[in-house]
């Protein structure tokens, strides 16, 4: 699409009516209310699935690339936000072993042949929380921010081409469209600042609909001993950070910058009197409050949607409206048909990891936590929602350094890391056995995030200790980031499809 053709395209987007879009959402949650009361929404298993996003590099320098279109759809890959950016989701399927196993399998389906495909390219696709090398002969700061204004419409020269992505930058919605996080700060003029960052996001299908908030209540709660496990992100491209000493940079390091980046990007600034959309999400009394929370939600970009007879199209203002609903857990309420109508949980707060193995780890042991701990009626469900959210920022912080808060299954408080995550562990296993699985097919999904707490050694832990060595070696920080970064996409090179990360240690 030439820059024209999506400048009128956006045009034409900013040009809907909000007010009647919303009017729209509001009449259509109230039919999906009673979709949910009538069962619709109810499924006789619960269901899993799994999003990975990933980056592209050349294999020779490191430094990011440009995916090429035609190549991105060769693979098989959908397009995200930045040029760089591909991402492959799972089929959902029942949480069984069966179900699990298909899912590791069928990633690496994916995986393998794009990478035989993209290596012939010189491409490299990574698994990674942030990407620390702009491209050849560019900045981080210039890729990020390049755009140019076509009809008075304002686009990101490296972004795709969806028209809702640029329409971001060109309605009333106040993104602050900046970055802010230690020792860094960079102003953007779209959303192309986000594109820095890469996930997963498991989903987790609620057996009955009306029991969301009970499952949604204790998502918010292992948010944080899962996030601390998976931290992925505790450095920036050089270019970004302010003048400060390098030793100084690398101890006031956040372990997860992701959660930073992204709600600094898109959220309002503070003063604006316009509540955050990226934001830790409230618990929920019924299901029909977790509804009324999205369609209340602000729209960024209303837009004529299809309404052609499909079942998902009887709420096709509701689910558009979603699609800007950026809680760290979220509840999600879907179905192209009848049968397939869910109402799910999507967990978005984890980083993409450095193997495939280690992205599934995380999905069984989040999906064995939604069957376990409300069933068993685990204690934590009374922690109240203050300390939750604290924990979670403490762990954006600190990784499993962090200081979290939790009710044991005797109902004992406890700051203990090793307690809370061998509990979280413990319940996975006994969630993932009511599944049908063996003890030592649970023990196995588990492990690798299992020895992790044992050794002490997240993702991020592991790119902070390697710079630091550097800097104190006496290596300048954009030396030492970008080695650890090639030392990275190097051990991922042989463990992405096949490996862990514990291996690398």
């Amino acid at each position: 699409m030439s820059a024209s053709e999506l400048a009128s395209e956006v045009q034409k987007a900013a040009d809907v009516d909000g007010e009647a879009f919303r009017a729209a959402a509001m009449e259509e949650a109230e039919q999906l209310k009673t979709e949910v009361r009538d069962g619709t929404f109810d499924n006789t298993q619960a269901l899993v699935g799994l999003e990975l996003e990933l980056y592209a590099v050349d294999s020779r320098t490191d430094a990011l690339r440009r995916m090429p279109r035609q190549l991105l759809g060769l693979i098989g890959f959908e397009k995200e936000l930045g040029l760089h950016n591909a991402e492959v989701q799972t089929t959902p399927l029942p949480l069984t072993g069966y179900g699990l196993e298909a899912h590791e399998r069928e990633i690496q389906a994916h995986l393998a042949p794009a990478l035989e495909k993209t290596g012939v390219e010189n491409i490299r696709l990574v698994a990674d929380g942030i990407w620390t090398v702009p491209p050849t002969g560019e900045t981080a700061t210039d890729y990020l921010t390049d755009s140019v204004e076509e009809d008075g419409v304002r686009i990101a020269t490296n972004m795709s081409d969806a028209v809702r992505y640029h329409t971001m930058a060109n309605t009333a919605y106040p993104a602050n469209c900046d970055i802010e996080a230690p020792h860094v700060s960079l102003s953007g003029e779209t959303v192309m600042p986000e594109s820095l960052i890469t996930s997963i996001q498991p989903h987790y299908q609620v057996p009955h609909a009306p029991d969301l908030p009970k499952y949604f209540r204790y998502a918010l709660r292992v948010a944080a001993p899962l996030l601390a496990l998976g931290v992925n992100a505790p450095f920036f491209p050089p270019d970004l950070y302010e003048d400060a000493p390098d030793a100084e940079i690398v101890a006031n390091a956040h372990m997860e910058n992701r959660i930073h980046i992204f709600e600094s990007v898109l959220n309002p600034p503070d003063d604006s009197g316009v509540p955050p959309k990226v934001c830790f999400p409230p618990d929920f009394e019924t299901v029909e409050d977790a509804i009324d929370d999205i369609a209340a939600d602000t729209c960024i970009v209303p837009r004529p949607v299809d309404q052609t007879g499909r079942f998902d199209h009887a709420f096709a203002h509701f689910q558009h409206k979603h699609g800007s609903y950026w809680r760290w857990i979220r509840p999600v309420f879907d179905g192209r048909t009848r049968s397939d109508a869910n109402a799910r949980i999507e967990f978005r707060p984890l980083p993409a990891q450095p193997t495939v193995r280690d992205c599934v780890a995380f999905e069984a042991v989040f999906a064995g936590l939604m069957e376990s701990l409300p069933r068993r009626e685990h204690p934590v469900q009374g922690l109240d929602l203050e300390t939750a959210e604290r924990n979670f920022y403490n762990a954006v912080r600190d990784g499993l350094q962090a200081e979290i808060t939790w009710l044991t299954s005797d109902g004992a408080e406890t700051t203990a890391i090793e307690e809370i995550c061998a509990e979280c562990f413990e319940y996975a296993r006994d969630g993932l056995e009511l599944r049908g699985l063996s003890t030592n097919k649970a023990r196995e999904y588990i492990r690798p995030l299992r020895e992790r707490l044992d050794r002490r050694m997240t993702p991020a832990r592991w790119k902070h200790d390697h710079v630091r060595a550097s800097v104190d070696a006496g290596t300048p920080l954009p030396e030492a980031i970008w080695g650890m970064q090639t030392e990275y996409i190097e051990r991922q090179r042989e463990t992405l499809t096949e490996g862990s990360f514990i291996g690398w240690l």
